[in-house]
């Protein structure tokens, strides 16, 4: 029987609480020990200050089997994680002589004086189990103290990521002997909200057990993370697979994805298996759909490109909109943005055209709200959709969701 090891990962750097980077070496990690069935009980950042560093060491140590930190193994004055650990558990710290020739053969190479302060970079506890730095510099450390293991890692991703995948994997598959894996996998739904979702998914919600059912609400949709525990790989897959299945069922025509799949890398492979091209028309949106759609590689596979039309004299002038449908419905309305999809179409030689126009904020525009958007759709074989919309939220968020409409438009139509 494998025991359940509680683990913690500890990010040490004031940069992380002021918001100057994101905390990823965490999730990555996390992902990655559920991978191996290690259960992470929490995910503490604490500054770069002796004290505090010192602090939440001792409070993590009183609740955690396995302790990662990463971070404060610099050459700098605030690289403090040795210094506070070792307030800790009072071992010496001892200069590693491998990774200090390798730190002397780096600036050799790149001739240019060492500082002494690099020397620090090199340091480790003694009987340390040393881990290799093949990318960087300042090497990691496992470290057995009682009852707890402590893996202290550098925080640049590429350096962490190296030495979990080489030595601190392998290292806690044989410390728990845990066969088991925890698989994840996200299914992605559009044109649904989440209220809706729960209740059309209330008896299998109600009823989960392995795998796991949790909705979430994220800026492209809504989302369910399945979670499932098993002995072995496919098993995961397999539990994961069937629960997918009564969920479409239900819910299959939302659907759009899995994981990292996004709506437009979708209906970017809906127009290049169907051989057909698009171009786009943007007042509101100034141009967000196009920038989406051409970020999915291979786009000039089925992008024209995109016409910013934001201002009135450029939708007659350039896109050739009857100053008649302007005079007698507005920029704003059905008719203008059926009008916009179809010259577009024309003017860039598409087999499909979609156009967005509306209030975005804060003022409303020929009497209408902001929040009120108009999107037509226009396929070459005469297929002709135009939509009303009313969105809430700021400027940037009305934008946002007119665009994710519009794909939502072209999903439907073309799948």
């Amino acid at each position: 029987m494998t025991k359940q090891f509680r683990t913690e990962i500890i990010a040490v750097g004031t940069e992380l609480l002021l918001g100057q980077i994101a905390n990823t070496n965490a999730q990555w990690m996390s992902e990655k020990l559920a991978a191996i069935g290690m259960n992470v009980f929490h995910h503490s950042v604490v500054g770069d200050n002796l004290q505090r560093v010192k602090e939440q060491f001792q409070h993590s140590k009183n609740r955690a089997d396995v302790i990662i930190v990463t971070g404060g193994l610099g050459p700098t004055e605030d690289d403090l994680t040795r210094e506070a650990f070792q307030k800790i558990v009072k071992r010496d710290i001892i200069e590693h002589r491998p990774s200090m020739e390798k730190i002397e053969a780096f600036y050799r190479k790149q001739k240019s004086k060492m500082t002494p302060n690099n020397r620090k970079q090199a340091r480790v506890f003694t009987g340390a189990d040393v881990i290799e730095n093949n990318v960087g510099m300042a090497p990691g450390m496992i470290v057995s103290e009682n009852d707890t293991t402590w893996i202290f890692l550098p925080g640049v991703p590429r350096e962490m990521k190296q030495m979990m995948s080489d030595k601190v994997m392998p290292y806690l598959q044989q410390l728990t002997g845990e066969s088991s894996v925890i698989k994840s996998t996200m299914l992605r739904f559009i044109g649904i909200g989440e209220s809706q979702l729960e209740d059309e998914l209330s008896d299998i919600i109600q009823n989960q057990s392995n795998p796991t059912i949790a909705p979430l609400a994220q800026s492209e949709g809504i989302a369910i993370r399945l979670t499932a525990k098993a002995n072995t790989q496919e098993e995961a897959t397999n539990l994961i697979s069937k629960t997918k299945q009564q969920i479409q069922a239900k819910v299959g025509d939302h659907m759009y994805g899995a994981d990292e799949q996004t709506i437009e890398e979708n209906v970017f492979a809906l127009l290049k298996a169907q051989n057909k091209y698009i171009g786009a028309a943007e007042s509101l949106t100034g141009g967000m759909f196009t920038e989406k759609l051409i970020a999915v590689e291979g786009a000039s596979k089925v992008s024209r490109g995109g016409l910013v039309c934001y201002d009135t004299n450029v939708k007659e002038n350039v896109l050739h909109i009857s100053p008649e449908t302007i005079r007698q419905y507005g920029t704003v309305s059905d008719e203008c943005a059926a009008e916009m999809s179809r010259n577009i179409c024309t003017l860039l030689d598409s087999d499909i055209g979609i156009s967005f126009t509306g209030a975005a904020g804060p003022d409303s525009v020929e009497g209408h709200p902001p929040g009120t958007v108009f999107i037509a759709v226009y396929d070459s074989s005469k297929v002709s959709i135009a939509r009303k919309f009313t969105f809430q939220g700021s400027r940037q968020t009305i934008r946002k969701k007119a665009t994710l409409k519009g794909f939502e438009l072209l999903y439907n139509l073309l799948k």
